[in-house]
Parts: structure tokens; sequence; C-alpha cells
């Protein structure tokens, strides 16, 4: 393993350049991937600075803002119902398509047999 006379390089991006960044990858029909390819930096750095940038710690001044207050969401009751509702479709959903899933066994296990049939007549 060689050893290293010199540390290590360490890019330092600016708080613009991250909000840029971040507000790039936000748009519609891009992928953060692309956008880190473009910009020639890794993925995962994108995604923390867009995970930092949703908790308010990058700010367009260059400054981080520090003790940020989570307001706590209230969920209307037409939600709750919308929910309840989506998720007894799920529910029907899934058993429709387990339903058609042993229907397509049967048939292929019944047309295998007819052919295990055909040829034993045949022999």
């Amino acid at each position: 393993m060689p050893k290293y006379t010199q540390p290590r390089k360490t890019w330092q991006y600016t708080t613009d350049f991250k909000i840029k960044a971040v507000k790039l990858s936000q748009q519609d029909g891009l992928q953060v991937k692309q956008v880190a390819e473009g910009l020639d930096i890794h993925p995962f750095m994108l995604s923390r600075w867009r995970k930092e940038y949703r908790e308010g710690k990058l700010q367009g001044d260059g400054q981080r803002r520090v003790g940020v207050v989570n307001k706590k969401r209230t969920v209307s009751n037409a939600e709750v119902t919308e929910n309840a509702r989506l998720r007894k479709e799920n529910e029907r959903l899934k058993k429709e398509n387990d339903l058609l899933k042993k229907w397509q066994r049967y048939l292929a296990e019944r047309h295998q047999s007819d052919l295990d049939s055909c040829k034993d007549t045949e022999n």
C-alpha cells in the first residue's frame, strides 16, 4: 500500500453552490444522479445537501440556521377517510391479484397435464 506524503485534497464547496445544486436537482424530470454527474460530485453528497436544505441547515446567505422548530401537522377528517378508503381498495386489489395468480397457475398445470396425456396416448 502506498504511503501518502501529502494530505488528501478535500474540496470545499460554497453554500451558494450547494443551494444551486439542490435547486437544480429539485426540478421536474431531473434525477439526483444526473445532476451530480453534471456537477462532477458524488450523488451521496448531493443527497446530503438536499437533506440539509430540507432541514433548514443550509441558508442562502452562506450561513447555517440552528434551532429549527418543527411544526406538528394536523390531520383532517377528510384525509383519514381518504386514507382508509385507499387502504381498503389496496387490500381488494391485492386479493384480486392473488386470485388471478392462482388462476394462471391452475391453467398452466392443466395445460401441462393435457400435454402429458397427449404424449402418453401417442406412445
